[in-house]
């Protein structure tokens, strides 16, 4: 995206512009006529000797300071002066025939107020953003719009419910960098003529329905039950194969049960227990039956 650069570019742009939406020839746009010019000769002479017959008391009026932050576009007999914007620091203006408009070229942040949004899979949820803008061009901010801050609003909160409207939920949960970067975009290419530059676009928030919020809990619940019960089976499993080799090594050599025997007895012995059960294996008895 090309911006305007220096102040003669700038002007020759306005120029244009006011001759393409008013329908004026070049000749007649930069050629005003010999009475508008003899009469705005004798306003600034005029305006030149109250000066100086006031003086100093007109200082007071002529002199403007701005700060480092602000610039100043001056009008002369209601046209723009050349020159561009001035500041920071000091200069002068004719009291009577010039009026000046000050705009602050600092970071500005807004919060765009919250927007019930009906996304691309028929959900409706409120959304709300913050955006920061600055001017880059003053003559720009003052000459095309009326209300740059006011107008740079209007277009926030429109283009957020556009741009989300073709996202689906899971799109604005997930991807929000995503989102909020599309519509910087937008805004900046809406807000160029203006003179204004859009810095950073910020979702905060994404409110859903009481009712949707409430079935998406209960799906997350189900589904990590449904995982706890695969995971608990996988257990079972595991442990059940673990017993059967265990039992095949037991089977193979029979003084290993004696001593699983006795490192259970001593488990049990550990533990403080008042009671001891004896299991009487069954080799003993099929020894007594056969005496």
């Amino acid at each position: 995206m090309t911006r305007v650069g220096s102040a003669p570019d700038q002007e020759l742009q306005l120029l244009r512009m006011d001759r393409h939406h008013n329908g004026v020839t070049q000749n007649e746009e930069e050629e005003p006529s010999c009475g508008n010019t003899c009469c705005q000769g004798l306003i600034i002479f005029f305006s030149w000797i109250l000066m100086f017959l006031t003086f100093p008391f007109s200082l007071c009026a002529a002199i403007k300071i701005i700060q480092e932050y602000e610039r100043a576009v001056i009008f002369r007999m209601g046209r723009l002066a050349p020159g561009g914007a001035k500041g920071p620091g000091l200069f002068f203006i004719l009291p009577c025939t010039d009026e000046i408009r000050v705009i602050d070229q600092r970071t500005i942040s807004f919060d765009v107020p919250p927007q019930e949004v009906l996304s691309k899979d028929s959900v409706t949820v409120t959304v709300d953003a913050v955006v920061y803008f600055k001017v880059f061009n003053p003559v720009m901010a003052v000459v095309n719009v009326e209300n740059y801050q006011g107008s740079t609003r209007l277009l926030a909160a429109t283009t957020l419910r556009n741009i989300l409207g073709t996202k689906t939920l899971a799109e604005m949960l997930s991807n929000r960098d995503t989102v909020s970067a599309e519509m910087q975009a937008n805004l900046d290419v809406g807000t160029d003529p203006w003179g204004v530059k859009v810095e950073r676009v910020e979702i905060k928030d994404v409110r859903l329905p009481l009712q949707l919020q409430r079935a998406m809990a209960a799906e997350a619940e189900a589904s990590r039950e449904a995982r706890a019960k695969v995971i608990a089976a996988e257990g079972e499993q595991n442990a059940s194969r673990a017993l059967k080799e265990a039992a095949d090594i037991m089977n193979e050599s029979p003084s290993a049960l004696q001593l699983r025997y006795l490192q259970t007895l001593n488990t049990i012995s550990a533990e403080k227990n008042s009671t001891i059960i004896f299991p009487l294996p069954i080799d003993m008895l099929k020894g007594f039956g056969s005496k």
